[in-house]
């Protein structure tokens, strides 16, 4: 029996078994070895055939924004109407064969799009380039998933779980479960908090099944077993993930405004290009990035060649970013902006910056 013939039997397995407190360890110990056959699918295999094409771009740019969907879901046209890139588009599915990289200049700061090849379902298990798509959309900062106002919520759903079954998870927070395996001496088993979902004997159970014997963990929060399975695998990614419905134009206002009011949810038309200019601004907040300008005594800011830092920068981290030895020889720094409780206002090395504050650097 293959790989996929034992995720498949355990898939069925899950969805036939009623979830109460009498099935909740034969359920946790399922989604153990589920996600355990999930992380062999995805290693490459050890048989060396011809070496495919390279997919993977050269990272470029202040942030990397991957674009997800299904074929012909506008993509390529949404690539084009962004950035200075033409990427081919056309009525058909598979347009798009490989990896086109383009840049969208906003707010001064340089973001890489990548417009992927189209998911189809079963992209998990590597159909139709599947795989190299995921791995591509592992790396970005955020993803942008494209999908058609006219399919309704089938589309989101099928692309959420092919994510999910390769570790990618979209717009939740890590879970705060500290797990450290050790030499010796059992489970260390603690919580913080009452836990509903998790007992002793099940996080037991998973941690055998890993063949984990010797353990600490605390739980900081109410996990779910899947949680704490995220925590023990390790290569999980989790990323902010902003859904994108295109073809608003051919649905009616009322379902355009059941989309809209969706959680991380923006509608759009890129043939009749409405709504480009708000996706944009929330792209910007997803992001986290600020816009700092620097200034030499006794001159005005220079406002043309702004410095792209992430949101929660700090000076020391602007003085790293304009060279090396910098904060070494940092003295203070006088910083103009809404992070100040007055203009200029001297600082630390460990004051944090906002959007659009100036800054100038003193040194010894």
């Amino acid at each position: 029996m293959g790989i996929l013939d034992k995720i498949a039997e355990i898939e069925r397995e899950i969805s036939r078994t009623q979830k109460n407190k009498a099935t909740e360890y034969h359920l946790g110990l399922l989604k153990a070895k589920l996600a355990k056959y999930r992380a062999q699918l995805m290693e490459p295999s050890k048989s060396s055939g011809a070496k495919g094409e390279g997919f993977d771009v050269m990272k470029s740019g202040d942030a990397r924004v991957a674009l997800i969907g299904f074929p012909s879901v506008g993509k390529s046209t949404f690539l084009s109407l962004m950035t200075s890139t033409e990427s081919e588009a056309a009525s058909y599915e598979f347009t798009t064969l490989t990896c086109i990289p383009g840049v969208i200049e906003y707010k001064g700061a340089n973001i890489q799009l990548l417009d992927l090849p189209g998911i189809i379902e079963g992209a998990a298990q590597g159909k139709g380039r599947g795989r190299q798509v995921i791995a591509v959309a592992r790396t970005a900062d955020v993803v942008i998933m494209m999908l058609d106002a006219t399919k309704g919520d089938v589309q989101r759903e099928l692309l959420e779980k092919e994510l999910e079954s390769v570790g990618i998870r979209l717009n939740c927070p890590k879970p705060n479960i500290y797990f450290k395996p050790k030499k010796g001496g059992g489970l260390s088993y603690n919580s913080t908090v009452p836990l509903t979902h998790c007992s002793e004997k099940l996080v037991q159970l998973i941690l055998h099944e890993y063949k984990i014997f010797n353990a600490e963990v605390l739980f900081r929060e109410d996990s779910t077993p899947d949680e704490f399975i995220d925590v023990i695998v390790g290569n999980r990614v989790y990323m902010p993930c902003l859904y994108v419905y295109n073809k608003v134009d051919q649905i009616s206002i009322e379902e355009v405004d059941r989309l809209a009011h969706r959680a991380n949810s923006v509608v759009i038309s890129c043939g009749m290009k409405l709504n480009l200019d708000y996706l944009l601004e929330q792209l910007w907040e997803y992001l986290a990035l600020i816009c700092l300008y620097t200034k030499k005594r006794g001159e005005r800011p220079d406002f043309g060649d702004p410095i792209i830092m992430r949101r929660g920068a700090s000076v020391e981290h602007v003085c790293h970013r304009i060279h090396r030895t910098l904060a070494s020889q940092f003295k203070y720094a006088l910083v103009w902006g809404t992070s100040t409780k007055y203009s200029p206002q001297r600082v630390g090395l460990t004051h944090i910056m906002e959007h659009e504050d100036v800054i100038q650097i003193v040194k010894k």
